[in-house]
Formats: C-alpha cells, structure tokens, sequence
C-alpha cells in the first residue's frame, strides 16, 4: 500500500515518464501520458492532494490540453512564472516569488495534504533547494526517444529510498523518499 499522509502534507514531484525517461515529447507533447492512463487509475494519489505547484511551462500545455477529460482535481493550482500572464485565469495564482516561497505558500493551501509539484524546472528547482519530501513516478510503457528530460541539466545527484511500487493496468508508479 502507498504511503498517502493527509495528516502533514509533503511536498512531492509527481510525475509521468516514458521508459526512456523523458515527462514530455517533443514540442512538450503530452497527449501520450493521456493515451495510456488516467486519474482514476491510482485515486489514492489526488485524495491526499491538496495544492499543484506548476511551472509556467507545464501549464501552457495543460491549457492547451484543457479539452481533454483530465478529470484531476488536485486542489488550488499555483503557477511559479516570471511573467503572469495578461488576462488572469481564475482558476490559478501566479506567482513570482523565490521558489522556497512559493513552495510555502502552496503547502499551506494544501490545507495538511501533499503539495504536488508539477515541471521540470521547479520540481529541479525544489530538489536542488531540498524542498521535496518524495518523488512519484508513473513509468508509462513507450518510448518517446527525445523531448523534455525528467529533470534539467545541472540538476546534480539526489540520493532516494525507494519505499513503495504498484502496478495499475499498464502503468507502474514508483515512489521515493528523499534522502535528506
């Protein structure tokens, strides 16, 4: 069983990865993650979120994706950016803060549950500031051969305890611990 504390939320990476390792195809092509799993396929996961920090760049492709059924509610989403956008999404807070800031203010609107970091750069960000309490990894079964890494370069060694994998029809979820 998964290791889902709602009682202190921790800050976790969350994310979708091709066998050979990259979150996103090129052009930052994401409809992949889509074609071969959905959020019901581990509930236990968006039952102890309770925010989604996100990059800039993950959420210009999430709203490119918007039609799609997603059908993920992880709480309060917050996007860490240098530049708001004009019009404002009433959905989402902007932020421009430090990344240690950020961090703070969405663990606290995540009311005791996790903070799920979403993007390649703030989750390197996060692990390189030693914010991230677990990384998630649901390990999709195709090989994308180039896009955008799991982490960014210069990102240097994070040593992990692996505590926990679950299969759910074709995709596997790895979970670690970081090691602090």
């Amino acid at each position: 069983m998964s290791d889902t504390s709602t009682g202190t939320g921790k800050v976790v990476v969350n994310r979708a990865m091709s066998l050979d390792g990259f979150i996103a195809g090129p052009d930052h092509a994401m409809d992949w993650i889509l074609d071969l799993m959905s959020a019901a396929a581990f509930p236990e996961v968006m039952a102890a979120t309770g925010a989604m920090l996100i990059g800039r760049g993950t959420y210009e492709v999430a709203k490119q994706m918007a039609d799609e059924d997603t059908t993920y509610d992880g709480g309060p989403e917050f996007v860490l950016t240098h530049e708001p956008p004009d019009e404002p999404d009433p959905g989402v807070t902007f932020l421009t803060c430090d990344i240690a800031e950020a961090v703070a203010t969405a663990l606290n609107a995540a009311g005791g549950k996790n903070l799920e970091i979403l993007g390649a750069d703030v989750a390197s960000q996060c692990l390189q500031r030693g914010l991230v309490d677990e990384i998630l990894v649901y390990v999709l079964p195709v090989l994308l051969g180039d896009g955008i890494r799991f982490s960014t370069p210069g990102l240097g060694r994070i040593d992990l305890e692996p505590f926990s994998n679950t299969q759910s029809g074709p995709v596997t979820m790895l979970r670690f611990r970081v090691r602090k």
